[in-house]
């Protein structure tokens, strides 16, 4: 293996660009626009971010664009700098979303992080932290989780040690669930050009051409600690396992 890397990882991809076809609010609204503890679901997202120490965080935006970065233009946070990439295909799968992020994250190393899933800081920056060799990225995974309400709609990973050598929603038999907190080096961004070829436009499909290639380890996560808000019934879940905890910038 190459040398380990120690810089620490400061920038962050969130994937903000769809329009949240399962959220059935009466408004019809980007979800990530929606309250969660009175506060939009986007803004929260972010600010676990800076809370965990990423500075740079850069946007894919989509549907309802100009919503979505009004608001997170009119909420700044100290010390972070946030810029945006827009989508216009924000009705296909997140690779898509993923892979328009190249124009606007240069960093050797970065966290992606969905828009809608919820995570305790301290499992953000766990992730951030890890020493690993150059070239190799990270999946926060769950070894735990045992809702089969959550199992059934999450993404599976197969493991071998530590490493992730497959990923998909139908795997069986599987080790662990993906809970949607990365940390990539700029080779996701080529798996998805070749993923895409490929007629394939999932996140998940770049990933699964880094694990055939050795290329991206999976890191157990606490299961309180990340929540993702795919209806409006998750809402409920989300705001009492979050409530003690809201996120304050590091």
């Amino acid at each position: 293996m190459s040398s380990v890397s120690s810089s620490p990882v400061r920038d962050a991809v969130i994937l903000a660009a769809g329009n949240g076809d399962r959220f059935k609010n009466p408004d019809h609204h980007s979800k990530l626009l929606h309250p969660v503890l009175g506060q939009p679901l986007i803004l929260r997202t972010l600010e676990t971010a800076a809370a965990a120490g990423l500075t740079h965080l850069h946007v894919v935006v989509g549907f309802e664009a100009d919503r979505v970065r009004s608001v997170i233009a009119q909420n700044p946070i100290r010390g972070v700098t946030v810029d945006f990439a827009y989508n216009p295909d924000w009705h296909l799968e997140n690779g898509v979303s993923a892979l328009a992020a190249r124009v606007i994250c240069r960093a050797d190393r970065f966290a992606l992080m969905m828009g809608d899933h919820l995570f305790e800081p301290a499992a953000v920056q766990h992730l951030a932290s890890q020493r690993v060799s150059r070239g190799l990225s990270l999946l926060a995974i769950d070894t735990a989780q045992t809702d089969p309400e959550v199992i059934a709609e999450a993404t599976r990973v197969q493991l071998d040690g530590n490493r992730i050598v497959a990923i998909g929603k139908n795997l069986d038999p599987w080790d662990a669930l993906d809970t949607g907190l990365f940390v990539f080096t700029p080779e996701l961004f080529d798996a998805l050009e070749e993923a895409q070829r490929m007629g394939q436009t999932t996140l998940s499909a770049g990933v699964q051409r880094l694990a055939q290639r050795g290329r991206i380890l999976g890191v157990p996560i606490a299961v309180p600690s990340w929540c993702d808000v795919d209806t409006v019934d998750d809402l409920a879940a989300a705001e009492s396992r979050f409530a003690a905890a809201a996120p304050e910038p590091a």
